[in-house]
């Protein structure tokens, strides 16, 4: 499997981690220096996000995948992906979401991770 492939594997992935709320799952795809940058300007470290799925704050029901694009430079990489995700964050209502992510990832040990993501709508 190339890289460009394993990366878009590992976003499919995290998704369907997010939904399922899969501790290990989103663990695994994360690296510990990772850092989610909301539409609003709040930053969420690894953990943070971690926590927020699992006790609610952040809600995910399903994905579609509309876009992928991936840049690979060495061991680093660039994604960029758009899905339209249904969701109920913060307290709000369910909604269908055009989500654009917008990753940086590294690869170490052979495996690729996420380092940072920004999120706004498309």
């Amino acid at each position: 499997m190339t890289d460009r492939e394993q990366i878009e594997k590992l976003y499919l992935r995290m998704y369907e981690a997010m939904v399922s709320k899969d501790a290990a799952e989103l663990e695994a795809v994360h690296d510990d220096s990772f850092v989610l940058h909301h539409m609003t300007g709040m930053s969420q470290s690894k953990r943070e996000y971690i926590d927020a799925i699992l006790n609610g704050t952040l809600n995910y029901y399903s994905a579609s995948h509309d876009e992928l694009c991936v840049t690979v430079s060495g061991d680093t990489a660039r994604l960029s992906g758009k899905s339209r995700v249904s969701a109920a964050v913060f307290g709000g209502g369910r909604h269908i979401w055009r989500l654009k992510l917008e990753f940086d990832l590294v690869k170490k040990n052979g495996r690729w991770a996420f380092t940072s993501a920004s999120a706004s709508t498309y």
